[in-house]
């Protein structure tokens, strides 16, 4: 299963915001943009759509940024996702909403291999919250190189 650059980089740039999330200041885009080495015009798209889901909000301003909507440990990476790619599933035929779902579906053998890959990696980043892998990046003392995909 691959997940697309917007899910990648959201996550990234959701990870930057949840670091800096005990300063209780709005993080500038340009900031985020810099040190995840992501463009800020691409970066300023993929708020537009965490704002609307819920998990960020955004102050205006000169001292205006993005701050979490919620604590780390309340948002998982799921969330993050699924805002900006909607549902996770490997396939178009284990999609729910999916309006071209196979009409092989009721008895295919396959489909049921993908039900389970889909529910397996959902269940991973339903199960790993922003303050996960903030915990993640200080135990290990991970730096994040900048421009990394």
């Amino acid at each position: 299963m691959r997940f697309s650059t917007r899910a990648r980089y959201g996550l990234r740039a959701m990870l930057e915001l949840a670091l800096d999330y005990q300063r209780e200041e709005p993080v500038p885009l340009f900031r985020i943009a810099e040190k995840q080495g992501i463009s800020e015009g691409y970066l300023e798209q993929m708020m537009t759509f965490l704002r609307k889901g819920g998990l960020v909000r955004s102050v205006r301003g000169a001292q205006g940024g993005y701050l979490l909507a919620r604590e780390p440990a309340k948002i998982t990476s799921g969330e993050i996702v699924r805002c900006l790619e909607g549902p996770i599933s490997p396939t178009g035929c284990v999609n729910e909403t999916d309006p071209e779902r196979c009409a092989r579906s009721e008895y295919c053998v396959t489909r049921r291999l993908w039900e389970k890959v889909g529910k397996s990696v959902a269940e991973v980043l339903d199960n790993t919250t922003l303050l996960d892998l903030c915990r993640e990046v200080e135990s290990a003392g991970l730096a994040e190189p900048k421009s990394m995909n």
